[in-house]
């Protein structure tokens, strides 16, 4: 793929791939990571204006787990998608800071099971907060239409892993 000028008015040193025909290529694959990292500093602020800087891109979805009670690593694990070792690492990123603590279950020694410590709930309480708060003021900002087409190509992207469809589906639409 040949990279080319993207045209009048745009930027000294700017340059948007062309495919075969020379047309330009979209790179949703770009603005879905610079969408993401959008995200995760509107979370962060919101997270700190709720009392708790040092927000991390992890914490909300490992808060969600461990609000339900204790989970064993590696359920932790499988349900990120990631070995036991990098969910281990995560949840000590949570316990350093006092939100997670574990423990050996009672049933089974080698298993180490995670909880919210009651710091953690209430940075729990916070991050949920935020994650609402952050939502609604990019519905409000794009509006029902928007997110609703926003939606269904994002979606449409996770159609080839059933994994993440299934996990896409408890989510409702807007």
């Amino acid at each position: 793929m040949a990279w080319r000028s993207g045209g009048a008015g745009e930027a000294e040193g700017n340059r948007a791939p062309a495919g075969r025909e020379g047309e330009p290529v979209y790179l949703l694959g770009d603005l879905l990571a610079l969408a993401r990292a959008s995200w995760v500093r509107r979370m962060a602020a919101a997270v700190a204006e709720r009392g708790y800087p040092g927000y991390l891109s992890t914490d909300a979805v490992l808060v969600r787990i461990l609000r339900r009670g204790p989970v064993a690593i590696g359920r932790i694990g499988a349900a990120l998608g990631v070995t036991r070792q990098a969910a281990r690492k995560l949840v000590d990123g949570l316990a350093r800071r006092g939100f997670a603590a574990g423990s050996r279950d009672a049933q089974d020694a080698r298993v180490i099971k995670v909880g919210l410590t009651p710091a953690g709930a209430a940075y729990a309480e916070a991050v949920a907060d935020a994650v609402l708060a952050v939502n609604r003021a990019v519905a409000a900002r794009v509006g029902a239409e928007s997110l609703t087409v926003v939606d269904g190509v994002l979606r449409s992207l996770l159609e080839d892993d059933e994994t993440l469809a299934a996990l896409a589906r408890r989510i409702p639409p807007p």
